[in-house]
């Protein structure tokens, strides 16, 4: 068996609930999460120690001490990007491969950072939404793409990840300016390429579902309701990617995204202005 360590802000939140059971599954138990550790304890969860309690994995005192005993490394934290770069320090360190939740950095420079860290000490890693995977993105031409609508739920500052990072993926890497539209309770940020192809990101409450709309051009459109098993997909490709070693994301999406929301909470600041990113 292989082990996979867990390495949070906290372990009671929703992503270290499911990940381990549905790891388990997808592998038939060959690969488990066995070890954790949670940075701090928050009122109203389950303690670090109860967490690990309840679902059978050893808590461990320290980052390094989960960095030595396992095989491959999860950094979680999905709604405290902030913290992302201190806890994957030392993993970034290590030479396993390394997968860290989304939202992957709180900046571009953080991004950059982390990166930068891995490349030298030659540790796999890569980090994404896992709305990538969903089957209804995977099975739409990319080619000639003009322009992209695209709604979902969330606040901005930690589910605007989801819609960009799916455009990203459609649309690929050449974002040269964003521009706020939108207002406190319904964000939108509007994204141009340096070709003058443009998207957009709507977020409509907690009760919107992820919907897009792409238009192409040669005329068509293409409208899509993501209602695929997008976490399944996800959990396949990183069980591939803790096997292969071959972080399945391009660095340069990863960076393009992570400035997209960057500039993005700064276009809030100055609505209908474009904004430039930073080459």
């Amino acid at each position: 068996m292989r082990k996979i360590g867990f390495i949070d802000y906290f372990l009671d939140e929703w992503h270290a609930e499911k990940y381990p059971d549905w790891i388990d599954k997808a592998t038939n138990g060959r690969i488990q999460v066995a070890y954790a550790y949670g940075k701090t304890n928050v009122d109203g969860k389950l303690s670090n120690a109860e967490w690990s309690q309840k679902k059978g994995v050893q808590l461990l005192d320290s980052i390094e001490e989960v960095v030595e005993k396992s095989d491959y490394l999860v950094v979680l934290s999905p709604d405290h990007p902030e913290y992302h770069e201190e806890l994957s320090r030392h993993a970034l360190q290590s030479g396993k491969p390394t997968y860290i939740d989304k939202t992957f950095a709180p900046d571009r420079a953080a991004a950059l950072r982390m990166f930068e860290l891995a490349d030298k000490h030659r540790t796999p890693m890569y980090s994404t939404s896992a709305l990538r995977f969903a089957a209804e993105y995977a099975g739409s031409e990319k080619q000639g793409i003009e322009s992209i609508n695209s709604l979902g739920p969330g606040k901005f500052d930690n589910y605007a990840i989801h819609q960009v990072e799916s455009i990203v993926s459609l649309m690929g890497t050449d974002v040269r300016r964003v521009m706020w539209t939108g207002t406190d309770k319904t964000p939108s940020l509007l994204i141009g390429y340096a070709d003058g192809r443009q998207a957009t990101i709507n977020l409509y409450g907690w009760e919107c579902p992820f919907n897009m709309a792409l238009s192409y051009e040669a005329g068509t459109s293409k409208f899509l309701k993501i209602e695929s098993d997008f976490f399944g997909a996800f959990i396949e490709n990183l069980v591939g990617f803790f096997d292969s070693g071959m972080p399945p994301v391009l660095q340069a999406e990863t960076i393009a995204i992570a400035t997209i929301l960057d500039v993005g909470m700064k276009a809030a600041k100055t609505p209908y202005q474009w904004l430039q990113l930073p080459k």
